[in-house]
């Protein structure tokens, strides 16, 4: 089964904003990292794909293949973090476990890795 409790999602278009603005970011060629310390003690992600990307099927395997990364990483992952994850062209042609690598350096980098 699968627990979805331990993170919750961004929805806001000003949370993603004011990551974009005062979060430190990680690139890769597969992933971009926005990380940002919050105030609600918890861990919350949002997953951008913007149109660069591809059709709708790719942006969608896309977000797909980041938010399962993300599961795996999630309980490695210090609480009271904002995340958000911007896809780039690679990234719906590589495989999950790709991205998690890609993933857990950008994070380490970031220090929020337990």
């Amino acid at each position: 089964m699968i627990n979805v409790s331990e993170y919750s999602t961004l929805k806001e278009n000003r949370d993603f904003r004011r990551l974009y603005a005062k979060g430190r970011s990680y690139a890769s060629a597969i992933v971009v990292t926005y990380v940002m310390k919050n105030r609600c003690g918890g861990i919350r992600i949002g997953i951008t794909t913007g149109k660069k990307i591809g059709k709708a099927v790719l942006r969608n395997r896309s977000r797909r293949i980041i938010r399962e990364a993300f599961r795996e990483l999630s309980g490695s992952v210090k609480q009271g973090y904002d995340f958000v994850f911007v896809a780039r062209s690679k990234t719906p042609f590589v495989k999950s476990y790709d991205v998690l690598q890609a993933m857990k350096k950008e994070l380490k980098d970031a220090g929020v890795l337990k």
